[in-house]
């Protein structure tokens, strides 16, 4: 009876810390993508994006990389291709438990680990030459700091668009997919229940 109610109470204590992980919304020129981030495994790099998501920067900015059997990734240039100004790169976070699988969100970055900023991707396969291995700098991954929770639809819709090369980028969307505005989803609050 005890084991069955501590196993009741850890599951409730689970789904409690599950439901005030932070969500945002994405609104995209192809639909909403609702992402769940997860903090208690990369706090550094969810912290950065939502003071980036705070601050509006991802409003109008698009996604130029979508390579349709790997990822989407956006996050950083205007329609126009231009890159836009971002804060300091942030520290590495790979090796934190979570995996680049279908839907997850992980930080782009340079070959330099710690060069992340704002771009991110979404994956839309099982990228596991992606995931931590090791401390090497071929092994060291990419971050994924949460996952796609609603719009798994739009991300696919994304993905199977036509690309084109446009200047440095080869896998430009030929009709320009733009991130529209994203915002911070306030948990909702319980209404106090009043004294008899």
């Amino acid at each position: 009876m005890l084991r069955t109610l501590l196993a009741a109470l850890a599951l409730a204590v689970s789904l409690n810390a599950h439901a005030q992980n932070p969500q945002v919304e994405m609104r995209t020129s192809m639909g909403v993508i609702v992402l769940e981030l997860q903090p208690e495994n990369a706090p550094v790099t969810v912290k950065n994006f939502l003071q980036y998501v705070k601050d509006g920067f991802y409003n109008g900015t698009i996604f130029h990389r979508v390579i349709g059997d790997f990822m989407i990734q956006g996050g950083g240039f205007t329609a126009d291709l231009n890159a836009k100004k971002t804060r300091d790169p942030i520290k590495h976070e790979g090796g934190n438990g979570l995996r680049n699988q279908v839907g997850t969100i992980a930080m782009a970055r340079t070959s330099d680990p710690n060069s992340a900023t704002s771009q991110f991707f979404i994956n839309v396969v099982d990228n596991q030459m992606l995931d931590f291995r090791g401390p090497g700098p071929q092994e060291i991954g990419y971050c994924v700091f949460g996952r796609v929770i609603k719009g798994l639809d739009v991300v696919n819709k994304i993905r199977n668009v036509e690309t084109t090369p446009r200047g440095p980028h080869q896998t430009v969307p030929v009709q320009t997919i733009t991130i529209e505005k994203v915002t911070l989803i306030e948990a909702a609050v319980k209404p106090a229940v009043k004294g008899k």
